[in-house]
């Protein structure tokens, strides 16, 4: 292959880090010049770096290239590579765009942090394009190594430095697990490429020694991605993190890198290590029960809106799992139906965390209690929270209850029946916990007379897109379901073309 061809399938990927070159520079010279008056530049790097996405948009979604096989079959780019990619960088726009204010607020002034989070997105797009072990692992840590910064950046804090230092110390601990599996899988079988492992795999499915191994690899990777992912049993560090970093980290934290995570986790399901998978299917449906059990007891708990939002997550990713877990087209279908979804929902919760602030002392709400009444100070604001908790419910017929039922649907025709009944139970359950929240917004009385910070118009702007969006997919869901699936098609026929050739 050319390597003008390998230039443009890797376009958005090079634009992206010799961007991020440009605006190093940029923010050193600046921030440092006493002729500018040593200028705040977070918020300047805020409004080019969403110029800068919206370019990478661009790049991403018109390639003109598709399934292509780049720098000896470290990367390749495929429909579903392009989707994901449009997904993160959506979703990254919309963080970026809810934290200029926030970071006035909170008095964050360091231009790094923008830098940083585009050097994260950078790590999780060259994560999606990778089919080789060694591009995986090291477009992990890429992603990884930033967002150990990234969770310590108000160094003012207590939290955010406690939260940086346990979040280093265990992803740490979960790469060096992944690396040991990865390692493993290339000791077993000589192999790095995907496809290739694919086919091996195919090839030698009764070689006992070279699949026992595979599945003692399996086991070290699947803790490792698990860990990223924040699913029981590895969990624990999700609450504190979620709590202690400040609230922009982790509204990117709870969306952007767990969707490159995914990604991997179905190329690595339902493409290299496909005729294992089934060896994979009992931790999946293990973790994903013990997921959705614990985000929703532990939910019931919480008095602090982060720590309720990290409990929501850990169940949220319960119910992903859950269609990993079905191993059949419809399960991915389901899941990353799910996860456009919730993407959306995120930001929206996010948004509100981000937006509302007492005005007397620009403190921002970090308790349940803190909502009390909102629906005085901002009936539309107080809607539009009723809108998106009772679609982080599933009540019908908002778009979380359609994502619920199709992954329900899914796991009852793969007779998966206790998971099934599990979901409904725990669905009901969880109701309460976000039902709470739109009590608190509409009906308790709140005795201190609180005034707040207007709600800025980019946050306004961003609540009425999202909540518009998922109204309309509740009328009606068709584009949105039939775009994902034909997106997995290609996934799938990939597959195929790989076994034949």
């Amino acid at each position: 292959m050319s390597f003008k061809v390998e230039l443009i399938a890797m376009a958005p990927e090079i634009f992206l880090i010799s961007i991020i070159q440009y605006l190093i520079i940029y923010g050193v010279i600046c921030t440092t010049s006493s002729y500018l008056n040593y200028p705040i530049l977070v918020n300047n790097l805020s409004w080019l770096s969403l110029q800068v996405l919206f370019f990478l948009g661009l790049l991403t979604s018109y390639n003109p290239l598709t399934y292509t096989l780049t720098f000896n079959d470290l990367l390749i780019l495929d429909e579903f590579s392009i989707f994901i990619k449009t997904i993160i960088i959506i979703t990254t726009a919309c963080t970026i765009l809810i934290s200029v204010k926030y970071n006035h607020f909170e008095r964050i002034n360091a231009f790094e942090s923008i830098i940083l989070l585009l050097l994260a997105v950078t790590g999780i797009l060259l994560l999606i394009s990778s089919f080789n072990l060694i591009s995986i692992y090291l477009a992990i840590e890429l992603q990884s190594f930033c967002l150990y910064i990234l969770a310590a950046l108000n160094r003012t804090s207590e939290f955010s430095t406690e939260a940086g230092l346990k979040y280093f110390v265990l992803g740490a601990f979960s790469s060096g697990l992944l690396l040991f599996g990865l390692s493993l899988v290339y000791g077993f079988t000589g192999i790095l490429n995907l496809g290739d492992l694919f086919q091996f795999l195919c090839v030698n499915p009764y070689n006992l020694h070279i699949i026992n191994g595979i599945n003692l690899a399996s086991l070290f990777i699947l803790t490792g991605l698990l860990f990223k992912l924040s699913a029981v049993p590895f969990h624990l560090w999700a609450p504190d993190i979620y709590e202690g970093a400040p609230t922009t980290i982790t509204a990117f934290f709870a969306s952007v890198p767990k969707i490159g995570i995914l990604a991997l986790l179905t190329r690595f399901a339902y493409l290299g290590f496909y005729d294992i998978f089934f060896s994979w299917q009992e931790l999946f449906v293990i973790s994903a029960i013990c997921s959705i059990l614990l985000g929703t007891f532990g939910a019931l708990m919480q008095l602090k809106l982060k720590r309720l939002l990290a409990y929501s997550a850990i169940g949220h990713m319960g119910f992903m799992l859950m269609g990993f877990s079905c191993g059949c087209f419809e399960g991915i279908h389901a899941t990353f139906v799910y996860i456009v979804l919730y993407m959306m929902m995120a930001v929206l919760s996010f948004t509100f965390l981000l937006g509302i602030y007492r005005k007397k002392r620009l403190t921002r709400l970090n308790y349940l209690k803190d909502l009390t009444i909102l629906t005085n100070s901002n009936p539309l604001i107080g809607l539009s929270i009723a809108l998106t908790f009772f679609s982080m419910a599933g009540i019908p017929p908002l778009a979380g209850f359609f994502s619920k039922m199709f992954l329900f649907i899914v796991a009852i025709q793969s007779s998966m029946y206790t998971i099934a009944i599990i979901v409904v139970i725990t669905s009901v359950i969880s109701c309460f916990y976000y039902i709470r929240v739109i009590k608190l917004v509409f009906f308790d009385a709140n005795y201190l007379w609180v005034t707040l910070v207007r709600f800025d118009r980019e946050k306004s702007i961003l609540v009425s897109v999202i909540t518009t969006f998922l109204l309309c997919f509740a009328i009606y869901p068709l584009p949105i379901v039939y775009g994902v699936q034909n997106i997995l098609y290609f996934l799938v026929r990939n597959q195929f073309d790989l076994f034949y050739t």
